[in-house]
């Protein structure tokens, strides 16, 4: 076996793993990987941000984009703690990168040297990443690394995908050992288990029973691009769908068949379906409070009243907030393609035709929507209508876009009314929804696409979290987009203060100290002081030529658009922040579905 230091192993299995970026800072606490990365840096590429909560999010949307992973690096202490949101976030929406992290030398555990945690054990970093991370390892001698890699490496992508951590000592990077790299992993030969040909079948069993289905797809449709099985399926048999954020593009939301998100900031057609279903087939989903409008009965669904097939491939999230008519641990892909070749040898048959009376219905519900939502996509105001700004980018924006959504009271309104036309292409912090995904994530995503197109539509508060990206974007010619939805106020909570507390304002908006006015920095002067291109837009006429220019460019750019704060998305479900009382619907109403008889 040849002698290797552990920097050069982990240098040389990232290469064999064709792990195309490493994003990360450096530090006392790596310095001895950086040159191991250098004798590689014609294969891997380091790319370092100005923030390693900005590196964490990179990964999380590269992964997103490409459903293969990266790696991050990180120094020792403050530099490893500050991956914790982002771990977090990939962690909630099951995103896979392998964070590195550093530690202090084995010879000085226990000993609290520089920026060690030794509380209640030696080197105890790897205990701050465990409830954010799918696994933590620690090797602590070159030995022991080939194992911790390729562990890692397998855990992060078999079943629902997810972060590791790799957290080593930094000597252990410098010293040396015999050893051989690790055997190859999973990554290209992602595990895909099926469901038993019972479970099929009583799939289908319940489908033929069925007169108003639909199908609920969510992030697990997306992860294991289900999306052709899908789009078959439904066309198939005529069954609408509804998607969660991060299923949205699997059908292309033009789609007739395509209802989109459900819940509160849900489109009405979308949670009609819901309480009207008699069975719900639902794809890689968990329920969460927002697309179940906090499990309040018949606001946006109607179990157990309602039939529910459940498939995922974590068998944790069968019946985590609804017991299933019939639960199946399966991949998505696997499961929809059996379904699909199963249907030709239904003992019932089940056509179209079936399902047509129940396609009319909704079709209504569109047309009703639809009337109620299209006037103010004209509308000419200044500041901005939200609704005419999503309605400009949906016709401006190419199709093969990657739209990068930050969390804010914008991320509302795109759930409400963007329609994806491809899968992988609406990146959102759905799980933990972190403020700067969206504003990091573009680079990422950029990196893991480009020749497309890369727009984060990002929150004025998001964006001052983190405005550095723009150094990033211009140091690595990086033409992302960002275009900042300026109200002048962390928006969403405001809006609470104005439904739930009678508009009793405090904390949640920008004033000038001393004029009171509102008051943000002017984002476009920003830009340009970093080197990027950088506009304001005040006026409805002037956003069409600055996202075209923007395009056009292919330059990193900030467009500051100033929105309307005071026009609400119109809820269409429900949302309860116990033991405040949960406001009605603004469009729509409630529908408890009497119990369906076996």
């Amino acid at each position: 076996m040849p002698m290797m230091k552990g920097g050069e192993l982990i240098a040389q299995t990232l290469v064999q793993e064709r792990i195309p970026y490493v994003f990360g800072i450096c530090g006392h606490g790596n310095v001895g990987i950086l040159d191991a990365l250098h004798d590689v840096r014609d294969q891997i590429k380091l790319i370092s941000p100005r923030h390693e909560q900005c590196a964490g999010h990179m990964a999380d949307a590269y992964f997103r984009v490409r459903h293969r992973p990266v790696a991050t690096l990180t120094s020792t202490g403050p530099g490893s703690a500050n991956l914790v949101m982002s771990l977090a976030t990939a962690l909630s929406d099951s995103s896979a990168f392998m964070a590195i992290t550093a530690n202090v030398p084995t010879s000085q555990h226990n000993r609290g040297p520089f920026q060690e945690l030794y509380k209640h054990n030696q080197a105890d970093f790897a205990q701050v990443l465990r409830p954010v991370v799918k696994r933590a390892f620690q090797p602590t001698r070159v030995d022991m690394l080939p194992l911790a890699l390729r562990q890692g490496l397998d855990t992060m992508v078999t079943g629902r995908p997810g972060p590791v951590n790799l957290d080593i000592p930094y000597n252990v990077f410098q010293e040396s050992d015999d050893v051989e790299l690790p055997a190859r992993s999973h990554l290209d030969r992602p595990h895909r288990p099926g469901a038993s040909t019972e479970d099929v079948n009583a799939a289908l069993q319940l489908l033929a029973k069925a007169n108003r289905p639909v199908l609920f797809i969510g992030h697990g449709a997306t992860l294991a691009e289900a999306g052709p099985e899908i789009v078959a399926f439904a066309h198939r048999l005529g069954i609408p769908v509804i998607t969660s954020p991060n299923g949205m593009g699997c059908i292309p939301g033009d789609d007739p068949l395509a209802l989109g998100f459900i819940g509160r900031n849900g489109a009405y057609p979308a949670n009609q379906a819901g309480r009207f279903a008699d069975l719900v087939l639902t794809i890689g989903t968990r329920f969460d409070d927002r697309s179940a409008s906090s499990w309040q009965p018949g606001y946006s669904w109607n179990f157990p009243s309602t039939r529910l097939i459940h498939v995922d491939i974590d068998p944790q999230e069968l019946g985590r907030n609804y017991p299933p008519t019939l639960g199946i641990i399966a991949d998505a892909k696997t499961f929809m393609g059996q379904l699909l070749r199963s249907l030709d040898h239904a003992e019932s048959a089940i056509d179209r035709a079936r399902f047509g009376p129940w396609r009319s219905t909704v079709e209504g519900w569109q047309a009703e929507w639809e009337s109620f939502v299209r006037p103010h996509f004209g509308d000419s105001t200044s500041p901005l209508r939200p609704e005419f700004v999503v309605g400009q980018l949906q016709r401006l924006l190419p199709d093969d876009v990657i739209l990068a959504l930050d969390s804010g009271v914008h991320h509302n309104w795109f759930m409400q009314f963007w329609k994806a036309r491809r899968p992988q292409s609406m990146l959102n912090s759905w799980g933990y929804s972190s403020m700067g995904f969206g504003v990091c994530g573009a680079l990422g995503a950029q990196l893991a696409a480009p020749d497309r197109p890369v727009v984060a539509v990002v929150g004025d508060g998001g964006f001052t979290m983190a405005p550095y990206v723009l150094c990033t974007a211009v140091e690595y010619n990086l033409p992302v987009v960002w275009v900042i939805w300026n109200n002048f106020a962390w928006g969403a909570i405001r809006d609470l203060q104005y439904g739930l507390f009678d508009g009793r304002e405090i904390g949640t908006a920008f004033y000038h100290g001393q004029t009171g006015e509102s008051y943000n920095p002017d984002f476009a002067a920003w830009a340009r002081a970093c080197g990027a291109d950088g506009t304001t837009v005040t006026r409805p006429q002037d956003l069409p030529a600055a996202i075209e220019l923007a395009l056009k460019n292919r330059r990193p750019c900030v467009i500051d658009v100033h929105v309307d704060a005071n026009v609400r998305p119109p809820s269409t479900g429900t949302w309860q922040l116990p033991p405040i009382p949960f406001k009605e619907p603004i469009f729509g109403r409630p529908h408890i579905q009497p119990t369906i008889e076996s």
